[in-house]
């Protein structure tokens, strides 16, 4: 469905939907990190799970559909950045 007249398309909402649960996973990421209370960090950290369940469904989708291609990455590449972090 294409954007008409001020209205998103499926493509413009999957976006912004996946941009939101972005900004949604650092924020309780960040949360979780300040919390004192282990309840409290735990709470955020099950939350932080679930948005991250909903980013992965929503950046399948759109790979799906072709909308957000990914270039699968040389093997070399993949073991220089294991090098670099190790």
């Amino acid at each position: 469905m294409e954007a008409t007249q001020g209205y998103l398309g499926d493509k413009d909402m999957v976006f912004d939907l996946l941009a939101t649960q972005k900004h949604i996973t650092s924020q309780y990421n960040t949360h979780a990190g300040d919390c004192a209370c282990t309840d409290l960090r735990d709470t955020f950290l099950n939350l932080l799970k679930e948005e991250h369940t909903i980013q992965s469904e929503l950046f399948n989708e759109s790979q799906t559909r072709g909308w957000y291609p990914v270039k699968e990455a040389p093997p070399s590449d993949i073991n220089a950045a294991k090098q670099l972090f190790m």
